[in-house]
């Protein structure tokens, strides 16, 4: 996977998620046993920090509820501090599968970003509506601008190392979907290469999620503007 004396870190934004939390860290641990794992707890309501420090993570508690951008902004920024070489972001429910890090380590041998993909064959994830119509459209539009296909730009599956760790660090959009769109635009504009792998996602090892039909149909509407954002944003 890595080189033996590169450190990978994992970045676990997590809200609520005291339920999920724990074998998300444990399955990590078991996974990728020479990895630290950093759960940056966005002003939980309930015992997140604790049951995640428990299990034997690392963790931050931010005083305000900043969104998934602004944790996972701060989980780079305590990656560069540290002098990772790797960070790899992945989800607090249990959606994503560590058995996936591994190759998209070795993906990174050839890209700056990896992305890991759940519409690129594998596993039968799906979504329906106007979720997916949104999807393909960020898909479509971000595979022009990045130079290569993508199909799944609002994964948070992703793995970057070196100088886009500190760029990170230093420019992770904190705006709705800005962790997704946006990255994937400044990150081709700075001229970093980008790739993805397919992986399979699960269902939510814990918590209730926020989909509804009216929230499928918000998503769509936001999506559209958050790409025109990032395509007049300099």
């Amino acid at each position: 996977m890595t080189a033996t004396n590169e450190r990978l870190l994992t970045i676990l934004p997590a809200w609520n998620e005291a339920e999920s939390i724990t074998a998300v860290i444990k399955e990590i641990q078991q996974e990728l046993p020479d990895a630290d794992i950093l759960v940056v707890d966005d002003c939980s309501r309930d015992a997140t920090a604790a049951v995640a420090r428990a299990a034997g993570a690392k963790v931050l508690r931010l005083p305000y509820n900043l969104g998934v951008g602004g944790a996972r902004r701060l989980g780079y920024r305590y990656a560069a501090e540290r002098h990772y070489d790797i960070a790899v972001q992945m989800d607090a429910d249990g959606q994503h599968d560590p058995r996936y890090v591994r190759d998209m380590v070795d993906a990174l041998a050839t890209a700056d970003l990896v992305i890991g993909a759940r519409f690129a064959g594998e596993g039968a994830y799906r979504v329906r509506g106007p979720r997916q119509w949104a999807m393909r459209l960020l898909s479509v539009a971000l595979s022009a601008i990045a130079g290569t296909r993508l199909t799944d730009t609002t994964s948070g599956f992703r793995a970057c190392r070196g100088e886009l760790i500190e760029f990170y660090s230093r420019n992770f959009p904190v705006e709705y979907l800005g962790d997704t769109v946006d990255t994937i635009v400044q990150t081709r504009r700075s001229g970093y290469l980008i790739s993805q792998i397919p992986v399979a996602m699960r269902p939510r090892q814990g918590g209730t999620p926020s989909a509804s039909p009216a929230k499928s149909v918000i998503y769509l509407l936001r999506s559209g503007l958050a790409l025109l954002l990032a395509l007049v944003r300099r």
